[in-house]
C-alpha cells in the first residue's frame, strides 16, 4: 500500500494549491473593487463638500427645484444604465461612468452638510464605516451562504421604498423612524450579502489585465458603494444631530 501514498500527497497538495490560488484571486479582486467603492466616495465627498463651502454652486444646485431634482433624474438615469449596459462599454467607459455618477451624489448629498452639523457627520461616518467594514469582513470570511439573507434585505429594501413613497403625502414621524431604524438593519444585511457575492464573482472576471475583469470590479465597487451610501443616510436620520 506505500506505492498509494505519494499519489494520495500529490492529489492533495495540488487541490490546496488550487484553494490558495482561488483565495488569492478573490483577495485581489475584493481588493480592486473596495478601491474603486473608496475612489467614489472621496469623489462624492468632496463634490459635496465643494457645494456646501461655494455659494455659486449652491445656488446652481439649490436655486431651483428644477435643477435639483433634474440632478436627482440624472443621477438615477445614470446608474440604472451603467447596470443595465456594463458589459457593452469598455473597461473606460465604465469606470469614467462610475465615477461620474459619484460625482453627481456628491451635488444632490450636499444638502445633508447643511441639514446636519459638521461634528455629527464626522461622528456618524466613522460609525458607519465600522459597522460596514465589520458586515463586509463577516460577508468574506463566513462560511455560511448568505442568499437567504441577501433574499429577505431585498424584500425589505422594496419595503421600505414603497413606505417613503407613501409617507411624502402623510408626513408621518412615526413611518419616518421606522424606515430609518429598519434600513440601518437593511443595508448591513446587504453589506455581507454583498461582499459574500463579490467574492464569488472574482472567479467570472477573468485575469487582471482583461477588459471584463476591469468591468465586473466596477459594477461590485458600485453595489458596495450604493450599501454604504444608503447605510449612511440611514444612520444621519437616526442618530444624527442638525443644524
Amino acid at each position: 500500500m506505500n506505492h498509494l501514498r505519494p499519489i494520495e500527497h500529490t492529489a492533495y497538495t495540488g487541490s490546496s494549491v488550487r484553494s490558495d490560488a482561488v483565495a488569492e484571486a478573490q483577495k485581489e479582486f475584493v481588493t480592486k473593487v473596495f478601491g474603486w467603492m473608496t475612489a467614489a466616495l472621496v469623489v462624492t465627498g468632496v463634490v459635496a463638500r465643494g457645494v456646501f463651502t461655494s455659494a455659486a454652486l449652491q445656488q446652481f444646485v439649490f436655486g431651483t427645484p428644477f435643477v435639483f431634482f433634474g440632478l436627482i433624474i440624472a443621477e438615477l438615469g445614470l446608474v440604472i444604465y451603467l447596470s443595465a449596459a456594463i458589459h457593452r462599454m469598455s473597461a473606460a467607459t465604465a469606470t469614467w461612468t462610475f465615477l461620474a455618477y459619484s460625482a453627481l451624489n456628491g451635488l444632490t448629498l450636499s444638502v445633508i452638510f447643511m441639514a446636519f452639523t459638521s461634528e455629527s457627520l464626522a461622528s456618524t461616518f466613522i460609525i458607519t464605516a465600522a459597522m460596514f467594514g465589520a458586515m463586509a469582513a463577516w460577508g468574506y470570511f463566513t462560511k455560511k451562504d448568505l442568499t437567504g439573507l441577501g433574499s429577505l434585505a431585498f424584500m425589505g429594501l422594496v419595503g421600505i421604498l414603497i413606505a417613503t413613497l407613501v409617507n411624502l403625502f402623510l408626513r408621518s414621524e412615526g413611518i419616518y423612524w421606522i424606515v430609518s431604524y429598519v434600513g440601518v438593519l437593511i443595508f448591513t444585511g446587504l453589506t455581507a450579502y454583498d461582499t459574500q457575492k463579490i467574492k464569488e464573482m472574482a472567479v467570472m472576471g477573468g485575469s487582471e489585465d482583461t477588459e471584463s475583469y476591469q468591468k465586473v470590479a466596477v459594477l461590485g465597487a458600485l453595489t458596495l458603494y450604493l450599501d454604504f451610501i444608503n447605510l449612511f443616510i440611514m444612520m444621519l436620520r437616526t442618530m444624527g444631530r442638525r443644524r
